[in-house]
């Protein structure tokens, strides 16, 4: 895995995201319209916190996070428990990784350089909703790892795209009753 490297997300990158966000996540999880606000949701005075990771030409991974106050905290955020206000915290929106390259890091990594961006940006935490039935719960092991703590569970969060995206969830299809760990990670200074 020596050879993956790490990119700034670029419009180049969009047609490969796109299909391992949807080979990964599930069907209709991630269009180009959204793809497109959401790189721009990421970018501050020209800083980049959205990042991908490529193994030569292939994209095998990305992770998209949304600049502090270019996100609007929806019924599934509690910004009354996260100590920062919400100006200063970036929304880490997705993390991918091509199940081959699962476990090298790469994750950790894209992370790290999304916080670094972030940072510069002005934040001073993150928040992520993660997928708690991700394959031995990796995602919230993942999270924790790097910091993360648990502010509170939301079952159910992700029907409202089955219902109105036409998500189709990779475990449970239409009906989706997987729950959603509100995770903060708080910066260092």
């Amino acid at each position: 895995m020596s050879n993956i490297k790490y990119f700034p997300l670029h419009e180049d990158h969009y047609e490969r995201l796109l299909a391992l966000a949807n080979s990964v996540h599930g069907d209709n999880y991630m269009d180009l319209p959204s793809l497109q606000s959401y790189h721009q949701a990421g970018m501050v005075n020209g800083i980049n916190a959205s990042w991908v990771a490529l193994d030569g030409e292939r994209l095998v991974g990305f992770r998209i996070t949304w600049a502090a106050g270019h996100w609007q905290p929806d019924k599934w955020s509690s910004p009354d428990l996260w100590g920062h206000p919400q100006d200063k915290v970036c929304y880490f929106k997705c993390n991918t990784v091509d199940s081959t390259y699962r476990a090298a890091g790469i994750g950790s990594q894209m992370l790290k350089l999304s916080i670094q961006e972030a940072a510069k940006q002005g934040a001073k935490a993150g928040l992520a909703h993660i997928w708690m039935q991700s394959p031995g719960n990796s995602a919230f092991k993942y999270f924790s790892k790097c910091g993360g703590k648990l502010v509170k569970e939301h079952p159910g969060k992700w029907q409202e795209n089955c219902d109105n995206e036409g998500y189709v969830c990779p475990i449970c299809g239409t009906q989706c009753d997987c729950v959603a760990a509100e995770m903060l990670l708080t910066f260092e200074d």
